[in-house]
């Protein structure tokens, strides 16, 4: 923790905790994002208050420069360096808005742009006989098998995050119109469908494993609780999270991580480079939308970005992809 540095009746280390409930509740950040800002800007408070700032208009042009370019000297990557400049600005226009800066010096802070790596994508014949081997697996009744049949389906057919996938609840599908509505960054909503094979998948799931799965932790809880009675009676059983769509083998919501090991799995015997876990098949749906010919903002709101620009990283991974292409099948390459 830092030190109180007194700035007046206002601390700097209390503007950054206001500045950050700002960004959680009004903004709607995810607590990731909200702790990556905040590591960054108590950094750039100690900085500050390591050369005598102890007031908001110590928060200068040259210290945010001074703290950019030490963190160059540090050796820290162009991306963490154009992180802290986009967290050092949002935390100055802040400042200034709510009056405690009289202009905002984070407008001319610019940093070095971060190195964009294009996404690794699968090719959809890779694919198809990945999601062949799930479905060979779930063939004999097993409920995981059947779960994980229907996640890899349900995480490729709708370009769904990871945490957005865990968070589907029951009443999030809509099983006669194959959609989901799920929740995004910036707790925004949205609804996305789902094709024919990842419907199947997704209701043999429902009607059979899930329900399968409830059973077993039920049972399981009770034996449990069975072997702790004591003389003053049975212990409680606690009842599965019944409203999760994936559960995991005690019944409960499935987690983050268990979803990225099953799809880092899944992808490891898959050539190709670049990371392998459920965010190389969002890639992988979204490239292979615009290789079909969807239309650039169809995929940018099915893929929820709030900005177009984000969504045009998938038109550089088709260009290259045509570019391999070419180089490999044109006699004159």
């Amino acid at each position: 923790m830092l030190r109180w540095v007194q700035a007046g009746s206002v601390s700097l280390d209390r503007l950054l905790d206001d500045y950050l409930a700002h960004v959680r509740l009004e903004r709607g950040y995810s607590e990731h994002t909200v702790a990556a800002y905040g590591g960054d800007l108590a950094d750039l408070l100690t900085f500050a208050e390591e050369r005598g700032g102890a007031e908001p208009e110590a928060i200068d042009l040259p210290l945010l420069r001074d703290w950019l370019w030490s963190a160059t000297e540090r050796g820290l990557a162009r991306a963490s360096i154009a992180r802290r400049a986009a967290s050092a600005r949002g935390f100055t226009a802040w400042l200034a808005r709510s009056g405690h800066l009289a202009n905002d010096p984070g407008v001319r802070l610019k940093a070095p742009r971060a190195q964009r790596t294009l996404p690794r994508v699968v090719a959809a014949p890779a694919l198809d006989e990945a999601l062949a081997g799930l479905h060979a697996r779930a063939a004999g009744g097993d409920p995981v098998a059947v779960r994980d049949a229907a996640i890899a389906e349900l995480l490729y057919a709708s370009a769904l995050r990871v945490s957005e996938l865990v968070g589907l609840d029951l009443g999030d599908v809509d099983r006669r119109r194959r959609t989901v509505r799920v929740t995004g960054k910036g707790s925004k909503e949205r609804v996305v469908p789902y094709g024919a094979p990842a419907a199947r998948a997704l209701d043999r799931y429902l009607d059979e494993a899930r329900p399968a799965m409830i059973a077993a932790a039920q049972a399981a809880q009770a034996a449990q609780a069975a072997r702790r009675e004591t003389a003053a009676g049975p212990s409680p059983i606690a009842s599965p999270q019944i409203d999760a769509v994936f559960l995991g083998s005690r019944g409960a919501r499935m987690g983050v991580r268990s979803v990225h090991r099953f799809v880092a799995s899944l992808l490891e015997s898959i050539p190709g480079t670049g990371p392998s876990g459920p965010h190389a098949l969002r890639h992988s749906a979204a490239t292979h939308l615009l290789d079909g010919g969807a239309d650039l903002r169809a995929v940018q709101e099915f893929l929820g970005h709030a900005s177009l620009g984000t969504t045009q990283i998938y038109t550089h991974v088709s260009a290259e992809r045509l570019k391999q292409s070419y180089r490999t099948a044109h006699p004159r390459a």
